[in-house]
C-alpha cells in the first residue's frame, strides 16, 4: 500500500494510487508541494537523461520522496484538469527508470510507476524516500544537488550539501549497528556447540513505520518465499523455509516469528524465521550435521556447500517477499555461519548426483560474516544476480568456486 501527497491531501488512508484518487485530487484542486509536483506532459524517450527528469527525481529523493504526476494541467500550482500525456510504453518506463540510474549519483533505485487512465492517460511516478543523499545531477564538467522549495526545485548550497552527506553517514553507522543486533539476537537464541548454524538477517535502510504486520501478512510472506526460492535455485538440498511452520507464524516482539518443533541437540533440520513490523527479516538453520545416508549423519562442523546455497536462496526470497508487503526497497544485510563446537568448520562440496565430497575446500576456524546491500525492489532478473553474488561469496571463503544449487542468472532476451 502507498501514502503519497494525494492520499495525505485528500485525507484518504494507505492505499492503491490509482485513476479514482488522481481525479479526485484534480476536482479538489491540490496544490503542488514539496513532494507533489504536476506535470502536464511525458519527456520524450529519445535523450531523457538530457531532460529535466533527473532533477526532478532527484529533488525530490532529496527532498524525502514524493510524487510526480504526468497528465495534469495546472494554474498558480493548482490542479486545475486532466489532459493525455501520451502512452507511457514498456520502452519509455525502462529509459525512465535508466536515467534514475546512469543520470543520478547515487544512482535511485525503487521507482513506482503508475498508469492511471486510458481517456486520458496519466502517469504517476514515485520517488522512494533516501538516506543516500545529496544525490546529484551532472551536466557537461558541473554538478549540482536539486532539493524541493515547497512546490519550487531549488539548488542546494554548500551547507546543505555537507549537512545531508553528514546525515548519510550517520544514517548508515545507525543501520549498520541495528543489522549487528539483529544479527548477535537471532544468533544467540540458538545452541552453536551442536551443528553449525547459517545466520542471516537483513535491515530495511528506511523501516517501515506506516502499518504493523498481520498474522495474514506474516503467511503470506513465508508463503511466497518459498515459491520465489525454488525460481532461483533447484529444488535439492535442505531448505530451511521448508522445515517452519510457515501456516502458524506466532507472535514476538514487534514480529511474526516460524519455527521447527526442537527434537533435541541434534536436530539437523532446526530452522527458525521472523519477520519484522519495521519490514526487518532473519533466517536461522542448521548447516552442519545433515543427513548423510538413510543411518548416518555429517559431524556437526561439516557444512555441505548446497546447504548454504539453499540457505541463501530461501533467506533472499524471504526479503524479496518482505519488501513487496511492506513497499520497502533496500536492506542492510550480514550471513554469517557460527560454530563454537569442536574442531574447524570443514566445508563440503556435492558432485552432479548430490554425493558430498572434500575436495579442496579448506577448514576455518571462523567463518567472516558477509555483509552487501540487496535491492529487493530490482526487477526478478537483476535480484536474481544479487542472490547469486551472495552465495557466492559465502562458498568461496571456503575456497570453493562453483555453485551447485542456485542457477545462474538467466540471459536477458
Amino acid at each position: 500500500m502507498s501514502f503519497t501527497a494525494l492520499h495525505r491531501a485528500l485525507g484518504l488512508p494507505p492505499g492503491p494510487l490509482t485513476n479514482d484518487v488522481l481525479d479526485a485530487a484534480v476536482s479538489a484542486q491540490v496544490v503542488e508541494t514539496h513532494d507533489l509536483d504536476w506535470k502536464s506532459e511525458l519527456p520524450p524517450v529519445s535523450g531523457i537523461s538530457q531532460t529535466d527528469v533527473p532533477k526532478d527525481v532527484a529533488a525530490m529523493a532529496n527532498s524525502g520522496g514524493g510524487v510526480i504526476i504526468y497528465g495534469v494541467r495546472e494554474s498558480q500550482k493548482a490542479a486545475t484538469e486532466r489532459i493525455d500525456a501520451g502512452e507511457f510504453t514498456e520502452i519509455h518506463e525502462r529509459a525512465y527508470r535508466s536515467a534514475a540510474v546512469t543520470a543520478i549519483s547515487p544512482p535511485i533505485f525503487g521507482l513506482e510507476i503508475h498508469r492511471l487512465g486510458e481517456d486520458p492517460h496519466a502517469v504517476a511516478v514515485v520517488v522512494p524516500p533516501s538516506i543516500d543523499g545529496p544525490h546529484l545531477i551532472y551536466k557537461n564538467d558541473l554538478f549540482g544537488a536539486p532539493i524541493r522549495n515547497d512546490a519550487d526545485t531549488a539548488w542546494m548550497k554548500e551547507r546543505q550539501i555537507e549537512a545531508m552527506y553528514r546525515a548519510r553517514f550517520d544514517e548508515r553507522l545507525h543501520v549498520t549497528q541495528a543489522t549487528d543486533s539483529l544479527y548477535a539476537e537471532a544468533a544467540g537464541y540458538h545452541d552453536t556447540s551442536a551443528h553449525a548454524l547459517f545466520v542471516a538477517v537483513a535491515t530495511p535502510r528506511i523501516p517501515n513505520v506506516s502499518h504493523r504486520l498481520s498474522r495474514d501478512d506474516a503467511r503470506r510472506i513465508y508463503r511466497d518465499a518459498q515459491k520465489i526460492a525454488l525460481t532461483y535455485s533447484r529444488n535439492v538440498g535442505v531448505h530451511p523455509l521448508e522445515k517452519i511452520e510457515i501456516l502458524n507464524p506466532r507472535t514476538g516482539l514487534r514480529r511474526w516469528v516460524a519455527d521447527t518443533a526442537p527434537t533435541g541437540e541434534a536436530n539437523w533440520q532446526e530452522a527458525r524465521a521472523s519477520v519484522h513490523h519495521d519490514g526487518s527479516v532473519s533466517l536461522v538453520a542448521a548447516v552442519g550435521g545433515h543427513r548423510k545416508t538413510a543411518t548416518e549423519y555429517f559431524g556437526g562442523h561439516e557444512v555441505e556447500a548446497r546447504g548454504i546455497e539453499c540457505a541463501v536462496a530461501d533467506f533472499s526470497a524471504l526479503v524479496r517477499a518482505a519488501s513487496s508487503v511492506s513497499d520497502l526497497s533496500e536492506y542492510d544485510v550480514r550471513v554469517g555461519i557460527e560454530w563454537s563446537g569442536i574442531g574447524d568448520l570443514r566445508f563440503l562440496e556435492n558432485d552432479a548426483q548430490g554425493n558430498a565430497f572434500d575436495s579442496t575446500a579448506r577448514a576455518l576456524r571462523i567463518f567472516s560474516p558477509v555483509r552487501t546491500t540487496l535491492i529487493a525492489s530490482e526487477s526478478a532478473r537483476d535480484f536474481h544476480g544479487q542472490v547469486y553474488q551472495l552465495a557466492e561469496d559465502c562458498v568461496n571463503q571456503a575456497g570453493i568456486s562453483h555453485l551447485h544449487v542456485l542457477d545462474p542468472v538467466p540471459e536477458e532476451e
